[in-house]
């Protein structure tokens, strides 16, 4: 069989994993891909570092250019993290005559347009399945097999440490800085955890996904984006109560005015598919015009799920299938970007509005008479029992837009009866 030359640069968690498959399933690599994926060489910082894999002699290096200038290899696979460097051994890559995959969804948030834009250039091409979802085949199922659709609507539990975090609150009754502690203990979550927890790891992935689906070509940093770093157990109690659970969501509407896009902590109903993904898990709700609803669930992360998504890039980019694809989507090129963002104080839906209030009469009134003013009709009422003179007053509305919601929030806190911040939230049936 012809052989295919493969670089890895990167042999941390995801790497190991990459080239524990190549070495140990080559007869099932070569089945799928019609040819052998040679693991040629591997480029690491430190060469002293413990592995979790034990490589042939001579593979291992801790020289870039003897992976991006090496005459025979023909795929890079990037999987070192971070964005600076790697966008340089990306172009680099391209420029050498290397078609790249890349798990690196922070990178192609950064800087899709350009590494695109490159590899056009240079006749090569970029395969990124790993870069959502890990070992879910997001990818692939909307720049493949949903071609003769139009996506309407994307809705995604893209994180899994923010899906854990939320499981043991609702389940447990746990406080978010306990779950998170608990989290980082079990290797859910990094040791800083920031970029997970105040949504920006969703906003980067639903950035990509809503330029497969749209064609939009939108900055993450654009996205409205609220995390869970300050979501209070009340409000997940309060949500269980009425028949609710909350979940971190991004999610690309397409509307006749552009694409909606958002991140944030969201109430689905109970029972429901995305209601029911528990512990580390994502998953991806797609609405389209020909096959209708579809829903995908897997692990989103993880050594050997995310290794088998790079895999899966590196035989089809070894087999010819990527190049056709890269071509035909045009990916972050200037032709694709056919859908603008939609002004985001025009999304519409139901809310969760939860004020702290004075155990006083007329203070419903008062309230309902702000939304009145703001044409929010109002669904369903809780109110608990008061103590020490407040207690807290949960609203659901029905449908109305982003913008009216923010401004009647900022009304109703500004009433003498209302005593904290109030809190809002999208309810997704």
């Amino acid at each position: 069989m012809d052989k295919t030359k493969i670089g890895l640069i990167g042999l941390g968690t995801v790497g190991s994993g990459v080239a524990q498959l190549l070495l140990d399933h080559g007869d099932r690599t070569a089945r799928h891909a019609g040819r052998v994926l040679w693991l040629e060489k591997v480029a690491v910082r430190d060469l002293n570092r413990p592995r979790d894999c034990e490589l042939p002699a001579g593979v291992l290096t801790d020289q870039l250019d003897e992976v991006i200038n090496h005459p025979e290899i023909e795929v890079v696979a990037e999987l070192m993290g971070g964005v600076d460097l790697a966008r340089e051994v990306v172009l680099r890559s391209l420029a050498a005559g290397k078609d790249v995959v890349t798990a690196n969804k922070a990178l192609l948030a950064a800087h899709g347009p350009e590494l695109c834009d490159a590899a056009r250039k240079h006749c090569r091409t970029i395969a990124f399945e790993a870069s959502v979802a890990g070992g879910v085949p997001i990818i692939t199922n909307l720049s493949q097999c949903l071609s003769a659709n139009q996506v309407t609507s994307l809705t995604g539990i893209l994180n899994g440490t923010c899906n854990f975090i939320l499981a043991k609150m609702h389940s447990e009754g746990t406080p978010y800085g306990q779950a998170l502690e608990e989290a980082q203990r079990l290797g859910y979550a990094e040791a800083d955890p920031a970029l997970d927890v105040n949504g920006a790891d969703t906003a980067q992935k639903l950035a990509i996904l809503a330029h497969l689906a749209f064609g939009a070509r939108v900055a993450w940093e654009e996205i409205p984006c609220v995390g869970i770093d300050t979501l209070d157990v009340a409000d997940i109690q309060h949500a269980q109560q009425m028949g609710y659970v909350i979940k971190l969501l991004g999610v690309a509407e397409l509307t006749p005015d552009g694409v909606q896009l958002s991140v944030g902590p969201t109430l689905v109903r109970r029972g429901g598919a995305m209601a029911d993904v528990s512990g580390p898990m994502n998953a991806v709700h797609v609405r389209a015009d020909a096959v209708g609803e579809l829903f995908y669930q897997g692990p989103g992360a993880g050594q050997m799920p995310t290794a088998s998504a790079v895999v899966a890039d590196l035989i089809d980019t070894a087999a010819g299938r990527t190049r056709v694809t890269f071509q035909t989507l045009e990916l972050w090129s200037d032709r694709s970007s056919r859908v603008e963002m939609a002004d985001p104080k025009m999304a519409v839906g139901g809310y969760y509005l939860r004020f702290m209030v004075d155990d006083t009469p007329g203070v419903l009134a008062k309230i309902t008479g702000v939304l009145g003013e703001h044409a929010i009709s109002i669904s369903s009422v809780l109110q608990h029992e008061a103590s020490d003179g407040s207690a807290p007053l949960v609203i659901m509305t029905h449908d109305t837009t982003e913008g009216e919601a923010v401004e009647a929030c900022c009304d109703i806190a500004a009433l003498d009866c209302v005593r904290s911040t109030p809190v809002g939230m999208r309810v997704r049936g």
